[in-house]
């Protein structure tokens, strides 16, 4: 996985935000964890598609058919920098609207949910 080349900044969106979100209902936000399947064993938010980074070879060509690249895109991690590169790598795919959740789990278990487990 290759980084940003244009160089532009991701847009973030709080854990605070993203309870809201998932709490109103919001069917139109596509959202992806990247985090490996015995991180999603120990602690998960429902409604996320898991494409796990060390997998990333065996989703990557199909991102664009998975999502839609026009559609509201939420990418979570544990804490944040994984999600961060994903974001970075679906622009470069040609999304247009994606949103890197600060703090990732971590946070939304701290300051949302904490019947979420810390890890």
């Amino acid at each position: 996985m290759t980084g940003n080349p244009s160089g532009q900044l991701i847009t973030q969106i709080s854990v605070e935000e993203l309870a809201q979100r998932l709490s109103a209902g919001d069917a139109s936000i596509q959202l992806i964890d990247v985090r490996e399947p015995q991180e999603i064993a120990t602690a998960s938010i429902e409604g996320f598609v898991n494409l796990p980074l060390s997998e990333f070879g065996e989703w990557a060509d199909q991102i664009t058919t998975m999502f839609n690249p026009e559609g509201e895109t939420l990418v979570l991690c544990h804490h944040g920098i994984r999600s961060a590169q994903m974001s970075q790598w679906l622009v470069a795919q040609g999304f247009t609207n994606v949103r890197n959740i600060t703090g990732g789990i971590d946070a939304y278990s701290i300051l949302v949910d904490s019947s979420i487990p810390q890890y």
